[in-house]
Parts: structure tokens; C-alpha cells; sequence
């Protein structure tokens, strides 16, 4: 499946773990930011076992997320578990993981300058290298100038030859000397755009397509809140307790946690560790959720005794919420691709204790070939998509991701919408929503879906409470029709668009 809220990181292992980062990083834009043989051979074994430093496994797994295309989340929890790190060695290598790959453009823009023979004739290691220094150097508050010089040195020394070694001192000692010259928000370029792409570090084509759709100052906002560290959050379980009680267990635990201001069912983790190896999290109290993500289940608004279909559910989330709101009667079929994300949702369930959710393999192209026509209340497609809501949390996608792939993906969730639809009774509702903030995807995508489905149209009824956070943040006006784009700086939460279709009796 391509990019989606499924594979992404919503507060748990990694974006946890990027939440202990927040204690090594002050951004200066936000200064707050066996047998007796064996035992004898085990000394033996340990010494000649290479150790690596923290910023040395950091640009290790920079080096794979840049060569292989592999998810910077996933990257980073694997190099995490292989390495098994005190906390804060696992937090300074999260945070320069994630904001080496966020502001790579911006640091490139200024090494530029200090490399002579160009940056594209670097080995990717020794560019990787210098973008992680040079972070350092620039954006983080706490971390000495002299430590992360010297360390790039040292592991320059380590993997290269002297002359590497000499120019990485030489680039890293100039960088450091012009501090004061290297702020992102001054910034200037003629065309606005390009601008825009430096000071926030984005893809041209991207910002340039943002700009189009959303005009420049709004995308500006996009793009610096892409840049934020992701808050936790988590959606309490109504059927074992309400959001009071769990809020003073969090405190309780020492995390500070407050009610969230747009899910009625979340609450906002400003600060905490990991908040699914918890007890709260394993007796079934919580899941661990995106504020945005959670709308999605409450828009559905699924009634006990309903018939309920999600189309691509792994690993669950929003599933269980069906199923929660639910009040576990009724019955939830939670469907995914793959043998392996069923596995998930099954873990999900049985850890809520909910017993209406039957977690399904298929291709969601051919449901309708499992169900029979007009026999769901509800049918949610919480579709593939390019993901560019959850930038924050997976930066590599705007690094990775092409128009291409939008077009692709856009074509994939037209057909989605025309298979599942059917599925759908007369009087029964459908929601479709994305993680992206990809008019194609999302507004365009309803308005083609609708001129083709005219038994379908939008439905303004959702959850008065939820409506009302809604226009108060100027998400919406008094002209909604049933569709909304939450964009990641309205909550501090991920891009999301969600739609409410009737089907008409």
C-alpha cells in the first residue's frame, strides 16, 4: 500500500522516542525545541565488537533512509533495537534522524558554500555526515559547537582518510563562524517560491503546488508546522473508562496531558515517554492515536447494531474506534491487504477487549465480491494516499514523493471509491478520508466521485461538538457541506481530509 496513516508512527515506539529527543534539542527558532568455554570467549567477542556512537548510528541510518527509500520511522526504530541505547542516546539519535532529513535543502543551501569541489561529488556517508553536524551546529541549542565537530571528525577519521577528516574540520569550524549569517528566516530569493522551499526546506515542485492551491501564506504556515515535532496523543477506550479518569492516571504517570481540542475521545501528550509501554496501554485504557485521525471514526458515527465496513484498516485504529462508539455491538469488519496487518488489528482488538471487530484479508478492489451489494450501514475508506499530512512525522516523503506519485495514487483511490461505494445501503453513509493535504486527492477526488454517484451526496451532519472546535479554528465556515481539511497547523496535529456521503434512500 502506498504512503498512509496505516505504516505511520501516531506517538507510539518511534514517535515516542522522538519525543525524548525534545530534552537534547532547542531549536533557536523555538528556544524552550552457558558453558565455562563460552563465558571465556564472550570477553573476546565483546571487545572486538565494533560500538558506534549515537551520531554515528545516526548517520548510518541517514545513509539507508537516503539510498534505500526506507522509512525514516522504521529505520530508526530497527537501529534503535540493534543498538539498545540509555534513553538519551536513543533521543539525540532520533532527533538528528529527523531533523537532518527535515531540513536537508535548508542545509545543503548552506554548506554549498563551504564545500569547493560541490556537494553531489561527496561519498552520500561524508554528505550525510556534514548535514547531521551542520544541524547540530544550527539548530540545536544544548549540544556544544566543539562536541559535534570533534565527533564528526572522529568518525571521519574512522570511515575515510585524513584528507576527509581535514575537509570535514574545515566546513564544520566555517559553518560554525557564520552562526550568525545562517538564520533560515532571512532567507531571500527572488522568485517567492524557491524562497519559501530554502527557508522551510521543501521540494520547489511541492511548495510551488501548495502555493497554487492554498496561495503563498498559507503554505508557508504548511510547511513551517511540517518542521514541528509531533505531540503525542491517545483516544481513550469509552468502554473502560472516560478522558477525566485516564487524564489523572497520565498525570499520575508523569506525563502532561490535557484534553484534546478537536477529538472528544483524545487526549494531547505535550510530555511523556513511551505511551504504549504502559499499563494503561496494555490493559486496554488507550490507544495511541493522531488527534486528526481520531475525527475520522466520530465523523462515521456509527450506531450499536450497525454493520460496519473499513475497507483499509491495518493495524486497526480506527477499527476499534468504530467498534468503541459502537459500544461493542454490531459488528465491524476491519479489512486489510496483507495477512501480516490483519495480525495487527487482531492485537488491537483483543488488547480493547472489543469483540464486534472481525479482522478480514483482501483486496479492497474486490470487496464487492466478498458482500453483497447495500449490505452496510457505514462504509469507511480511509484510503492510500501521498501522506504529505504526516510530513512531521515521516520526512522523508517530501523528499521521496513525485507529482508521479500523486497522480498514481489519486487514480488507485478513484477506483476504490467506485468499487466500495455499492456496498453502501440506500440511507447509509460513506467516508472517505486521507492523510494528505493533496487537493487531487481529497476535494477534487469527492467532486468527481459525486458528478459520477449522483445516489450519493455530501452530509453535513457531523458531530455537533466536533463542528463547532472546527469553525472556531477557521477549518471551516458557515458554508460547510460536509467535507473537511484539517491542515497540520490548525491542531498541532497531522494533515487530514475527511468527507461525509449520503446515500439517498
Amino acid at each position: 500500500m502506498t504512503e498512509k496513516s496505516k505504516d505511520r508512527p501516531s506517538g507510539g515506539s518511534s514517535g515516542s522516542s522522538r519525543n525524548a529527543a525534545q530534552a537534547a534539542r532547542k531549536p533557536k527558532q523555538h528556544t524552550t525545541r552457558g558453558n565455562r568455554s563460552n563465558q571465556a570467549k564472550q570477553p573476546i567477542q565483546q571487545a572486538s565488537r565494533k560500538v558506534k556512537s549515537p551520531r554515528e548510528l545516526a548517520m548510518d541510518a541517514l545513509v539507508k533512509v537516503a539510498e534505500t527509500g526506507a522509512y525514516s520511522n522504521l529505520q530508526l526504530n530497527r537501529t534503535l533495537q540493534d543498538a539498545n541505547l540509555q534513553r538519551a542516546d536513543a533521543g539525540l539519535v532520533t532527533e538528528l534522524v529527523y531533523g537532518t532529513i527535515q531540513r536537508q535543502a535548508t542545509l545543503d543551501y548552506w554548506l554549498s558554500r563551504f564545500v569547493s569541489k560541490g556537494l553531489h561529488k561527496l561519498d552520500p556517508w561524508v554528505h550525510q555526515l556534514l548535514r547531521m553536524s551542520a544541524y547540530q551546529l544550527l539548530y540545536l541549542d544544548r549540544i556544544p559547537a566543539h562536541a559535534a565537530v570533534n565527533e564528526a571528525v572522529t568518525i571521519a577519521k574512522k570511515r575515510g582518510h585524513s584528507g576527509i577528516s581535514g575537509m570535514v574540520n574545515g566546513v564544520l569550524r566555517s559553518v560554525d563562524r557564520s552562526r550568525s549569517e545562517l538564520q533560515a528566516s532571512e532567507i531571500k530569493h527572488a522568485d517567492p517560491i524557491m524562497q519559501i522551499a530554502l527557508r522551510h526546506s521543501y521540494p520547489e515542485w511541492l511548495v510551488s503546488r501548495w502555493v497554487k492551491a492554498y496561495g503563498a501564506e498559507m503554505t508557508e504556515a504548511i510547511c513551517a508546522a511540517g518542521n514541528e515535532h509531533p505531540h503525542s496523543s491517545v483516544r481513550v477506550n469509552r468502554l473502560r473508562g472516560n478522558r477525566e479518569e485516564v487524564i489523572e492516571l497520565l498525570k499520575a504517570a508523569g506525563c502532561d496531558a490535557e484534553p484534546s481540542a478537536v477529538a472528544p475521545a483524545g487526549i494531547a501528550i505535550i510530555r511523556g515517554g513511551n505511551l504504549a509501554d504502559t499499563d494503561g496501554y496494555r490493559n486496554g485504557l488507550w490507544s495511541v492515536q493522531d488527534e486528526s485521525s481520531m475525527l475520522v471514526a466520530e465523523v462515521v458515527a456509527p450506531q450499536a447494531g450497525m454493520q460496519v465496513l473499513d475497507c483499509c484498516a491495518a493495524p486497526g485504529g480506527k477499527s476499534a474506534h468504530l467498534a468503541e462508539l459502537m459500544d461493542g455491538k454490531g459488528k465491524v469488519w476491519a479489512n486489510d491487504l496483507h495477512a501480516h496487518k490483519r495480525d495487527l488489528i487482531v492485537m488491537q482488538t483483543e488488547r480493547l477487549k472489543l469483540r464486534n471487530v472481525e479482522a478480514i484479508t483482501g483486496d479492497a478492489l474486490k470487496l464487492a465480491e466478498r458482500f453483497k451489494p447495500n449490505s452496510m450501514d457505514a462504509v469507511l475508506l480511509d484510503a492510500p494516499c501521498s501522506g504529505f499530512g504526516v510530513i512531521r512525522r515521516k520526512p522523508e516523503i517530501k523528499w521521496t514523493k513525485t507529482a508521479g506519485d500523486v497522480a498514481e495514487i489519486t487514480a488507485l483511490q478513484h477506483r476504490l471509491l467506485n468499487t466500495v461505494c455499492d456496498l453502501v445501503r440506500p440511507g447509509g453513509v460513506l467516508v472517505y478520508s486521507t492523510c494528505t493535504i493533496e487537493q487531487d486527492e481529497n476535494e477534487k477526488q469527492i467532486a468527481r466521485f459525486l458528478e459520477e454517484h449522483s445516489e450519493f451526496e455530501l452530509d453535513r451532519n457531523w458531530p455537533e461538538g466536533i463542528v463547532e472546535q472546527l469553525k472556531e479554528a477557521g477549518v471551516i465556515d458557515d458554508q460547510f457541506d460536509g467535507q473537511a481539511q484539517l491542515m497540520p497547523q490548525h491542531f498541532d496535529s497531522d494533515g487530514f481530509y475527511i468527507a461525509r456521503m449520503k446515500k439517498r434512500p
